[in-house]
């Protein structure tokens, strides 16, 4: 195996629907505070959502606001706080550092809600198109949430989207580090965004499927391994990081979050929706063989349960699998809090788990009431933290439709 250039995680910015930054969100997290609330939108009408309330003013001008989209606005308000957490003044960086930075945002998809906005707008008034918004094509391409990026932080570097729906978040980091390791940048801000829950469509389909979580309490919606979990609540969100080589980091004295020391992308091939344990195995498997560890080694595995029946039972027949004995695995969820943010869900679920190198604690999966047996696995955390001691890796995953599968592990920097 080739040796390529070390990369770290230098700075954090995101925008989750229980905390706007990331020692907010881990206090959350530990002290079990929910962020899904209800929800209303159009045709769908009451229901239930992970809905964000970060302010975009904070980095954004109004004019801005009424030209871009929710997908912009929370992935510029992600990059800026990330370039803050990273101690990169953005004022500072010359026109040749501003070229040799890359955007890289992973979505879910895009331009859903800005093409139901407009046909909305259009058919009050009888579909007469000349009120259809000359800004719907920059709003709708594929590019839009990195492009907003670098419009608003004045980056000249390469900036593109990858869609891989709910794998997406940890496809952002991986090509962010993958570009760095060839050069081709020279810092990256990388990761996921969504704006989900602003379509109607998406709710619509969910409950087509059977796969809409309801509740009447919204905190305990979400209930992924819980033996009544009954489908998805729809969230919105955001994770950028500030992506480093080593080297580079070092020269600036730059505190370090983690390392990425390997990952893993492949492919189910067999289902549009219903993922398959043995695939999901096999990308655990070489996503730690890149890494160059053994299953035992991992102290943290972020879950990507997003508690529909099947989507549960699959990922943990999976880890049964590959971690079935190792007693320094421990195993949690995120979405229990947040929901699943679609796009943005791979790379929020990991800053959730980042500051476990610090404080040696796991964040509990919350809303387990009654564990499905099908859902059994060694040391899943529920309901309270654990405090385990030193963790030294994190093993975050993300499943998404038409069956891709992505496994990120992330190590203590130890030098």
């Amino acid at each position: 195996m080739v040796d390529l250039p070390r990369i770290v995680i230098t700075g954090v910015g995101l925008a989750s629907p229980n905390g706007d930054s990331l020692p907010e969100f881990r206090a959350n997290l530990l002290a079990g505070v929910s962020g899904v609330e209800p929800w209303e939108i159009r045709h769908v009408g009451p229901t239930l959502a992970g809905v964000c309330h970060f302010d975009p003013l904070r980095w954004q001008k109004k004019k801005e606001l009424r030209r871009g989209t929710r997908a912009g606005s929370i992935a510029i308000y992600c990059a800026r706080e990330a370039l803050l957490d990273a101690g990169i003044a953005l004022e500072r960086l010359p026109p040749a550092a501003r070229a040799r930075t890359g955007v890289y945002v992973g979505t879910t998809e895009h331009g859903n809600v800005e093409t139901e906005n407009e046909i909305h707008e259009v058919a009050q008034r009888g579909f007469d198109l000349s009120f259809w918004s000359h800004h719907h094509n920059p709003r709708t391409v594929a590019n839009n949430p990195a492009g907003e990026v670098t419009l608003n932080l004045g980056l000249t570097g390469p900036a593109y989207c990858i869609g891989a729906a709910c794998a997406a978040g940890n496809l952002g980091v991986v090509h962010g580090a993958q570009m760095l390791q060839l050069g081709e940048v020279d810092l990256a801000l990388a990761g996921g965004v969504s704006e989900s829950i602003h379509t109607f469509g998406i709710f619509a389909s969910f409950r087509a499927e059977g796969a809409l979580a309801s509740h009447e309490d919204p905190a305990q919606a979400s209930r992924p391994f819980d033996r009544d979990r009954n489908g998805i609540v729809v969230s919105e969100g955001g994770c950028l990081y500030a992506l480093e080589r080593l080297e580079d980091a070092r020269a600036r004295g730059a505190r370090i979050h983690g390392e990425l020391a390997g990952w893993f992308v492949n492919s189910d091939a067999t289902d549009f929706v219903l993922p398959l344990a043995e695939r999901q195995n096999e990308c655990i498997r070489g996503a730690l063989a890149r890494a160059r560890i053994e299953p035992g080694e991992v102290h943290v595995v972020s879950s990507h349960a997003t508690s529909t029946p099947a989507g549960d039972e699959q990922e943990c027949a999976a880890l049964r699998a590959v971690f079935g004995d190792s007693p320094a695995t421990h195993v949690n969820n995120t979405k229990s809090y947040i929901g699943h943010t679609m796009g943005a869900a791979g790379a929020l679920e990991l800053a959730g788990n980042l500051p476990s190198f610090e404080d040696g604690v796991v964040h509990p999966t919350i809303n387990v009431a009654n564990l499905d047996p099908a859902c059994e696995v060694r040391n899943l955390v529920t309901n309270r933290p654990r405090e385990i001691g030193r963790i030294d890796t994190i093993l975050n995953l993300s499943f998404g439709m038409l069956g891709i599968n992505s496994a990120l592990v992330v190590r203590r920097f130890q030098g």
